[in-house]
């Protein structure tokens, strides 16, 4: 029973964002079934992330530096980004610039998800360490997907091939940025590191959200809710 409690704990973070994320979307909705699928595809890229991880670690050690922007962002992101332009891309359910947002954070969900997981099985996890990566690691991922997703929208939908490649390269760049900074803060500031990572996820949060609207508002699809508002 206590092990169903501590799994339900650790799974539940990353199923309620996604449900968020999924339900802020206004005019189009994804099928189901396409962001379990990625949901699912994000808890099976672990394998390769890790395998990958502890090879850049042996190649280059337990620098601070390295590990934050290359054993852990680099890594999970390039993974991530890969599934998400290989398998989403050119997939005919990405439709407008919010289904970006919606299959990368699904695969980063996923990962994330599978993560708490096994933090929770293999760690003495407690309610409140839970409960604090619900509110870091988990809602970190989730928001680093925004962002990949956001540029990825922009990149499907740009017009010129030159915009096509810059947003796609951001759609990379920006997420793996963000995610070595908030490793190296978590890292070096093992004493006063609720200081600095507070305020970097409340600005993160509040750039996500505003991300999410103007992915909404360039919807193709807006026009026609509109005129099916004016019928009604």
């Amino acid at each position: 029973m206590l092990l169903f409690s501590v799994l339900t704990a650790a799974v539940a973070p990353g199923v309620s964002l996604l449900a968020y994320l999924y339900l802020k979307d206004r005019y189009d909705s994804e099928p189901i079934h396409m962001v379990v699928r990625m949901f699912f595809l994000g808890m099976l890229i672990v394998v390769p992330i890790v395998v990958l991880q502890r090879g850049l670690q042996l190649w280059w050690g337990d620098n601070p530096f390295v590990f934050a922007f290359a054993q852990s962002a680099g890594a999970e992101e390039l993974v991530k980004w890969f599934v998400l332009y290989h398998i989403i891309y050119n997939h005919t359910e990405f439709d407008e610039p919010y289904d970006g947002i919606v299959y990368a954070a699904s695969i980063s969900l996923g990962f994330a998800t599978l993560e708490n997981v096994m933090y929770a099985v293999f760690s003495p996890a407690t309610f409140g360490t839970l409960l604090m990566r619900a509110l870091l690691p988990v809602s970190g991922h989730a928001l680093f997907g925004i962002m990949m997703g956001y540029y990825m929208g922009k990149a499907k939908f740009a017009i010129s091939k030159r915009s096509r490649n810059w947003f796609l390269s951001v759609s990379l760049a920006l997420p793996f940025a963000l995610h070595g900074v908030y490793d190296w803060i978590m890292l070096t500031q093992q004493q006063h590191w609720m200081y600095f990572i507070v305020p970097f996820m409340i600005a993160l949060w509040t750039w996500g959200l505003r991300k999410m609207q103007s992915a909404n508002a360039r919807s193709p699809f807006r026009f026609l809710a509109r005129e099916e508002e004016v019928k009604l």
